[in-house]
């Protein structure tokens, strides 16, 4: 258990979906076998692998708790190795501040069922692949996100969803 200074801390809980990865590297001879392991703050939670495969569909619900939500969510596309280390295959970030003020917004309740709440667009400052919508939907504030990944040549993660 958590001690109660750790909870009253604790501003929510933020599900993460990770998607799929787009044209990710091939990392092994003939391909690669990839999962995704996101960080914030010092929690750390991963995908299942997906063997030889360079646009795998994971599927996978990451529940993330936020105490900082000016702390972005980093994520780290790897090659899962049997013998050696695990090869990097590219990493992202993005921030979750203009989706906790969407979250703070006024009677959400009145806005009808898909309502656009805010649209971020790709930059340079970060690393969205496309635009990303702040979403009223089915009664929850969610976001979409298609990460381009850094620091390697190609790929994109798609997260179809953020919400609490």
């Amino acid at each position: 258990m958590e001690s109660p200074n750790v909870v009253a801390n604790l501003l929510g809980l933020l599900e993460v979906r990770i998607k799929r990865g787009h044209n990710l590297v091939v990392r092994d001879m003939t391909a690669s076998d990839p999962y995704v392991v996101i960080k914030m703050g010092d929690q750390k939670l991963k995908t299942r692998v997906i063997n030889n495969d360079i646009n795998p569909t994971w599927d996978n619900d990451l529940i993330v708790s936020v105490k900082d939500a000016n702390l972005p969510i980093k994520l780290t596309v790897y090659d899962y190795d049997v013998i050696s280390k695990d090869d990097k295959m590219g990493d992202a970030e993005f921030d979750i501040k203009a989706f906790v003020e969407a979250l703070k917004m006024p009677r959400l309740e009145r806005h009808p069922n898909g309502t656009v709440l805010k649209r971020i667009q790709p930059s340079r400052t970060n690393c969205l692949a496309e635009e990303s919508c702040i979403i009223w939907k089915d009664k929850q504030v969610v976001q979409e996100l298609c990460l381009r990944l850094r620091n390697v040549a190609t790929g994109e993660v798609e997260v179809p969803d953020i919400n609490p």
